[in-house]
């Protein structure tokens, strides 16, 4: 199983592009997910949604659709794990909700996050519900190492694959799931255009004949772009899919 789909879904640029020109933004996300089967939620960093929005994105879209979500940045960032048990409970019992539509929840850390933290990670996965999948991302090359990884397999969380030119490429694999982040360069795509700047094309080709042999091996794949991978991340989901299923 291959889902692929793109970072947020509420941009108004898009209109023209993607979204009929005329269409009221509170139905973007019934418009998108006629089209896709995923979509990565980055506004839970920033704020917890209300329950009356998770029961509105859990009645715009389709039985099958996933909702893989941020975890808020009062834990990962301001917090760093510490001191920070009401804050989790809070977030995780506000999207559970969502039963079966809930995706991988993803906490995605500063560059300082660091292996001095390493400790704090695993008490921190340690004593979340087992019922989800958890996904990390790290920003700090120092930290890829196999402390990291044994941490990771011993609470079956995911290291997130990141395309990005701060990190380096990584292989690991430390769980029955894989999680990709195509997140581009910030420095070299403007990504509010609604089109593409850059040709992915070759890159999109090796990274489906890449996942493709996972998926083939009963390992599910999420991956989601980023509006600054191509400025095109509809186009960029599109072209991925269609290289996984002619690969």
């Amino acid at each position: 199983m291959i889902r692929a789909g793109t970072m947020g879904w509420s941009y108004g640029f898009w209109r023209g592009s993607f979204y009929p020109g005329d269409l009221p933004s509170p139905e973007f996300l019934g418009y998108y997910a006629k089209r896709f089967d995923t979509v990565e939620v980055n506004s839970t960093f920033y704020r917890v949604p209300s329950t009356q929005t998770i029961e509105g994105w859990k009645k715009q879209t389709d039985p099958d659709f996933v909702f893989s979500m941020k975890f808020p940045r009062a834990i990962t960032h301001i917090k760093m794990l510490k001191d920070c048990r009401e804050e989790t409970r809070f977030f995780l019992d506000r999207v559970q909700p969502l039963g079966k539509k809930l995706g991988p929840l993803l906490l995605q850390f500063p560059s300082i996050f660091g292996s001095e933290h390493l400790s704090l990670l695993r008490e921190f996965l340690e004593n979340l519900p087992k019922g989800n999948r958890y996904v990390i991302e790290v920003r700090n090359r120092d930290i890829l190492n196999e402390s990291l990884y044994s941490v990771l397999r011993e609470n079956n969380a995911v290291l997130a694959w990141v395309d990005s030119p701060v990190m380096p490429a990584i292989d690991t694999v430390t769980s029955d799931f894989l999680y990709v982040r195509w997140e581009g360069d910030r420095r070299k795509v403007k990504g509010i255009m609604g089109r593409k700047e850059a040709d992915k094309s070759t890159e999109l080709r090796s990274w489906a004949d890449r996942l493709r042999l996972f998926s083939e091996s009963n390992c599910a794949v999420f991956g989601y772009f980023s509006k600054y991978f191509s400025g095109d991340p509809v186009a960029n989901v599109r072209e991925f899919l269609a290289f996984s299923k002619n690969a």
